[in-house]
């Protein structure tokens, strides 16, 4: 599982080690000032979309980079039991990348609250 941390005004992604396989990384850092907008979801399997590459267990497990060949372009690492954390972002301050990313995580809706915080 993912752990999210915000540090310094930057939000620190790491990935648990088969994450770090379709992930294609092992930790991913975004500046605070590139997200344009964080939410939470319950259904974060339903947000990754267009052509992929990473893993999908149908119904349970997206990991990977979803958006390859147009659409949002969008860093994965959710399942069906834990509620996710879908970060929009500016793509060229955030190092041009990646417009999303979406993460499950168990304190989804406190990681929001802290990062709107430290954006305000």
């Amino acid at each position: 599982m993912a752990t999210v941390i915000i540090n310094d005004g930057s939000i620190i992604l790491r990935f648990g080690s088969w994450e770090r396989f379709f992930a294609g990384r092992a930790r991913h850092t975004i500046p605070l000032a590139a997200v344009r907008q964080a939410i939470t979801t319950d259904e974060p399997l339903r947000v990754p979309r267009g052509a992929r590459r990473g893993l999908t267990v149908s119904g349970h497990t997206k990991i990977g980079v979803w958006g390859l060949y147009g659409g949002p372009r969008q860093l994965v690492a959710v399942n069906r039991h834990l509620p996710g954390l879908h970060l929009l972002l500016d793509r060229a301050s955030s190092g041009g990348e990646f417009d999303e990313v979406v993460v499950s995580v168990p304190d989804a809706d406190q990681l929001v609250e802290a990062i709107r915080a430290v954006a305000a």
